[in-house]
């Protein structure tokens, strides 16, 4: 209980000169998180005309719960949905500052004469910024729904990643002396493997028990639930052997995607500005003044780099991305500094004993420069860029602007193309969720079992029940994406034929090997082998079941997905309701789903929603469609309709009435289809014939009597599928496909013609 007093003299004097400080920079209209920084500044032992703090390790612990609030909340505000949308983009830039600013460190400790590995952890640090300043300055600076904001968030997440790859690299590098990129490579497929299996059982599961638990939520346990997930994805994180921030930060993304994501953002933001504080006025207490003065020269010539270099190595990255020149700019001078990352960095070097003691208070003092300097630097991105671009020549300024736009410009994937990223995708999936089943199984639950049954009927008993759990990934592995229309078009190509055996050798091969080395971590090899050949034969006899129950494991993991888009779906329909002064309460409003029959009216089919215009003659709103295995969550207006579309749709009972008149399969048309045949005939062209020396389009065979010339017999060859322009001969023998009570018109040659 001695600490107690300490503790809270400590924090009183942190909060007591922060909240000081923020009433000062309020009224001067200056961004708070530099007056946290000059409050620390000030009751740091490095400043002894103020009270100052007694106890660092308890202020660090403080600053640490800080970091893990700030990043839980920007994975509050950006999803892994809305980081997708940027992430070409992000990644893109990130890497070539990092590649870019870490040449830069390294030449510039070269320059001032330091040695070899304070030079590279000199580039290390100044590779990456700090997460935490930014998301701080922007917020106070309003920008947080820029275009340019959404992309540095981007390009910040994809920096913490290549944080945790350059502590790896520097570790190896400083005990061994060389560069060992194997296990660089392993760090990041294992940081790679984590993160889809946390997004995707994440996703599976807290959503559905959120909202099973929705009638014993109110603010205070929804409160106390999200911090507890939290902090044990904090602590998974660690265990895995990541950063802590980071563990925050997916939590923080996965909750996003559910329907309390505001709701959760609002209660946490109290706790996220009061730990936030804290960790800025503790970045404050590290800044030296005297050893500012000692080191002045390297510090401001390194600020200088740090600045200049950062602005010119992101801008240039999101230019070649496909950003337009003032988005890259403004992007460039959000990102000019360093932060907690560095701090990170180049107290490993001290650690390891790999760098001088002067490179730590260096890298601080240089992170509290460019902290002071970064909110002023984002507030005149806009004014700096204008400045150029009046400044430059018309050609100049053509031709950027061409390149971003043709950089931007989508194009549509071939069919094979798309079956190749579908199998990729695929196989990186369900690879990792079955080998995350494997680990389990083997790590924890055949321990348990060498130890507490019988080993003979427990092992079998854990055997079957892990590839009971496995039975529906492995069938989903092997046949899921060939079960959509790109794979049917180039399955019937024979040129593809070669790849896509290829790739099912590749998915059977990945199969049976998970079976095998599952099945041999409880048994021998033999008794492995011979078991996987009969789990071959119950895959095929039960696949109907398998398939089955993946389907309900897939849409339950779909429906959490768009879950958040379908209840803004239905929120805007009732403030459409609330403008038209109708009554709509928000049980009136409900989600139902329709399936588009092939035989809906004709205006129905291949039209688009803007020109159905069911929101504005109705008044319902089309929340997804699936098509096959596609989803498209809130469809827009350019998106259309095809048979067999399943429509989910909100509507009130009296629209849905409407909704099932108007696709009501048409009575006509099925009739019509009942009395259609549809046969293959053949018939020759003589000298007399009516189509003699005309082409396949003008001889009306396809437009009056729906007839297809499928083939010609000319001269012993024969012409498939014939062009349009194709000229009959006399003697030809045309091969033809239609209705049948009219293909005799045209096998008689009688056909009218047009």
């Amino acid at each position: 209980m001695h600490h107690l007093p300490h503790l809270i003299t400590d924090l009183a004097l942190i909060l007591g000169a922060a909240a000081l400080m923020t009433l000062l920079f309020k009224w001067l209209k200056q961004p708070l998180v530099l007056g946290y920084i000059i409050a620390g500044i000030l009751i740091s032992s490095h400043f002894s005309w103020f009270p100052n703090i007694q106890e660092k390790e308890n202020v660090e612990v403080w600053a640490e719960i800080g970091i893990v609030f700030l990043l839980f909340s920007l994975g509050l505000e950006f999803s892994f949905r809305k980081l997708a949308t940027v992430g070409g983009s992000a990644s893109v830039s990130a890497f070539v500052e990092a590649a870019g600013m870490s040449a830069l460190g390294y030449g510039i400790g070269k320059l001032l004469g330091w040695s070899t590995m304070d030079s590279i952890y000199l580039g290390a640090a100044l590779a990456v910024s700090s997460t935490t300043i930014i998301i701080k300055a922007v917020e106070e600076l309003g920008l947080k729904k820029k275009k340019f904001a959404t992309l540095v968030f981007g390009i910040l997440i994809v920096e913490d990643l290549i944080t945790i790859a350059i502590l790896v690299l520097l570790t190896t590098i400083s005990v061994s002396q060389q560069f060992m990129g194997t296990e660089m490579v392993l760090s990041i497929l294992k940081l790679i493997f984590f993160l889809i299996l946390w997004f995707i059982t994440g996703i599976f599961f807290i959503p559905s028990i959120l909202k099973k638990a929705k009638h014993l939520m109110n603010d205070e346990t929804l409160l106390v639930v999200s911090i507890a997930m939290c902090l044990m994805m904090v602590f998974l994180a660690a265990q895995a052997g990541f950063s802590y921030a980071l563990g925050a930060f997916i939590m923080g993304s996965l909750l996003a995607e559910t329907t309390k994501a505001e709701r959760i953002e609002h209660l946490v933001k109290p706790v996220k500005d009061l730990f936030g504080a804290i960790f800025f006025v503790s970045v404050g207490m590290l800044i030296d003044l005297k050893m500012m003065g000692e080191f002045a020269i390297p510090i401001i010539v390194i600020t200088i780099a740090c600045i200049v270099g950062k602005v010119i190595t992101t801008g240039l990255g999101a230019y070649l991305s496909g950003n337009s020149l003032k988005v890259s700019m403004q992007t460039g001078m959000s990102l000019a500094q360093i932060g907690e990352f560095s701090f990170i960095i180049a107290a490993l070097g001290t650690s390891l004993k790999a760098t001088s003691d002067s490179l730590y208070p260096i890298i601080v003092a240089v992170s509290g420069v460019t902290t002071f300097t970064t909110p002023y630097l984002i507030r005149a991105s806009t004014p700096f860029y204008e400045w150029i671009d009046k400044r430059l020549p018309e050609k100049w300024r053509k031709s950027l602007n061409r390149y971003s736009s043709e950089a931007t410009t989508i194009t549509a994937a071939s069919d094979f193309q798309q079956v190749l990223k579908s199998f990729m995708m695929n196989v990186i999936i369900f690879s990792v969720i079955i080998g995350a089943i494997v680990y389990l199984s083997s790590t924890y639950v055949l321990p348990w079992v060498a130890t507490h049954t019988d080993y003979a009927f427990g092992g079998i008993t854990a055997a079957v029940i892990t590839l009971a759990i496995m039975a529906p990934f492995i069938w989903a592995l092997v046949v899921r994406n060939e079960r959509n229309e790109s794979f049917v078009i180039i399955y019937a190509q024979q040129r593809y034929r070669g790849p896509i055996l290829l790739m099912r050798a590749i998915k059977l091969v990945l199969a049976l090997f998970s079976i095998i080395f599952l099945l041999n971590r409880f048994f021998s090899i033999n008794i492995a082998l011979y078991s996987a050949v009969i789990m071959i034969i119950f895959f095929v006899v039960f696949r109907k079941k398998i398939q089955a129950l993946y389907d309900r494991i897939e849409n339950r993991f779909i429906r959490n997905l768009n879950d958040r888009d379908l209840q803004e779906e239905i929120r805007l329909v009732e403030q459409q309701a609330s403008r038209r002064n109708v009554d709509l309460a928000p049980w009136d409003a409900h989600m139902t789903t329709f399936d588009v029959e092939p035989e809906v009216s004709p205006s129905i089919i291949g039209k688009t929603l803007e020109e159905l215009q069911w929101r504005e003659y109705i008044g319902v709103n089309i929340a997804m469609i699936r098509r096959g295995q596609i989803t498209i969550a809130t469809p827009q207006k350019h998106d259309r309709i095809f048979p067999c579309d399943k429509l989910y749709i909100i509507c009130t009972d009296a629209q849905e009435k409407k909704m099932n008149a108007i696709l009501r399969p048409d009575k006509k048309l099925m009739e019509s289809q009942k009395d259609t045949e549809v046969e293959l005939d053949k018939f020759t062209i003589e000298h007399d014939s009516p189509f003699l020396n005309l082409s396949v389009r003008d001889s009306g065979i396809r437009g009056t009597a729906n007839g297809l010339v499928v083939g010609i017999e000319r001269n012993g060859k024969r012409i498939l599928n014939p062009e349009s322009t194709t000229i009959f001969e006399e003697g030809d023998v045309v091969w033809i496909v239609g209705e049948k009570k009219l293909i005799v018109a045209i096998t008689e040659q009688e056909l009218p013609r047009k």
